[in-house]
C-alpha cells in the first residue's frame, strides 16, 4: 500500500485526523486537504484547501494528481458541525443554512468532481463520503446539518451508479456521536450519557471504532462493494 495516494478532507482535527494517522500507519501516502493546518506535526502532509471553492478544489486536486500520477482514495470528512448551536429550524438564519450546505454537501461534490479524472487512473479507486447517523435518526434541532448529510448519502448512491464503469467504488460512512479532541459546547455530559445509554454497546464511541471500516473500504477486499451506507454508532439506529 506504500504507493497508494489517499486524499482526506478535514484531517487537521477530529475524526479526519484520527483516520489520517491510522492510514498513515498502515503505509498509505496521506494528503490532508483542510482550510487550516493541524496544530501539531502529524504523520501526513497537509495542503490548505477551502472545499467550498470549486476553483481551488480543481487546482489543488490537479496539483496532487500531477505530482503522484493518480489519486487512489478520496475520503470526504470535512464538515461544519461542532460549532453549530442546537436550535429549531425556524431560528436558523439563511446565512448559516447556506454555509453548512456549502461545506458539507457542495464541498463533497467539489472534491469528487476535481478528483475524478485522477481516480480513473488508479487500479483501486475509492471514494468514501462521511454522512452521519443523524440522517436515519432524524435528529431534531440540527436541520441544516441533517439535511446536508442526507444529501451526501444520496450523492453517494447516485454517484456510485455513474462511476461504476470506471471501477470506482463510492460508499458512505454514517458515524454516531464520536469523542474527539474537538470541543462541542452544545452537548452536555448528560446528553452524551443519554446517547451512550441508547446504544446496544453502551460505551463512548471513538475514532478507532471507524478506522477498521475505513481501512477495509480503502483496500482491494472491498472492490465489489459500492453505493452502500455503513452506520457505525454502537447500535442506536439500524439502517
Amino acid at each position: 500500500m506504500n504507493d497508494r495516494i489517499v486524499c482526506i478532507t478535514g484531517a487537521s482535527q477530529g475524526i479526519g485526523r484520527g483516520i489520517a494517522n491510522s492510514l498513515s500507519e498502515e503505509g498509505y501516502k496521506v494528503i490532508n486537504l483542510d482550510i487550516k493546518a493541524p496544530e501539531t506535526t502529524e504523520g501526513f502532509e497537509t495542503i490548505e484547501l477551502d472545499i467550498g471553492d470549486s476553483y481551488c478544489c480543481s487546482d489543488t486536486l490537479e496539483e496532487v494528481g500531477q505530482r503522484f500520477g493518480c489519486i487512489d482514495v478520496l475520503i470526504n470528512c470535512a464538515s461544519i458541525f461542532s460549532t453549530l448551536s442546537m436550535k429549531p429550524f425556524w431560528e436558523i438564519e439563511i446565512e448559516e443554512w447556506e454555509s453548512v450546505i456549502k461545506v458539507n454537501l457542495t464541498g463533497t461534490f467539489n472534491t469528487c468532481k476535481a478528483a475524478f479524472p485522477w481516480l480513473k487512473r488508479s487500479r483501486c479507486p475509492r471514494i468514501i463520503n462521511f454522512s452521519s447517523a443523524v440522517v436515519p435518526m432524524g435528529r431534531p434541532n440540527y436541520l441544516h446539518y441533517v439535511s446536508s448529510k442526507a444529501g451526501v448519502q444520496g450523492m453517494t448512491r447516485a454517484m456510485a451508479r455513474e462511476v461504476g464503469d470506471f471501477g470506482i467504488t463510492v460508499n458512505a460512512i454514517l458515524p454516531g456521536a464520536t469523542v474527539t479532541e474537538v470541543p462541542r459546547d452544545t452537548v452536555s455530559p448528560e446528553q452524551m450519557q443519554a446517547m451512550i445509554n441508547s446504544r446496544c454497546l453502551k460505551r463512548p464511541q471513538n475514532v478507532d471504532d471507524l478506522s477498521g471500516i475505513i481501512s477495509f473500504l480503502c483496500s482491494d477486499r472491498s472492490g465489489f462493494i459500492t453505493g452502500q451506507s455503513f452506520v457505525i454508532d454502537g447500535g442506536i439506529v439500524f439502517n
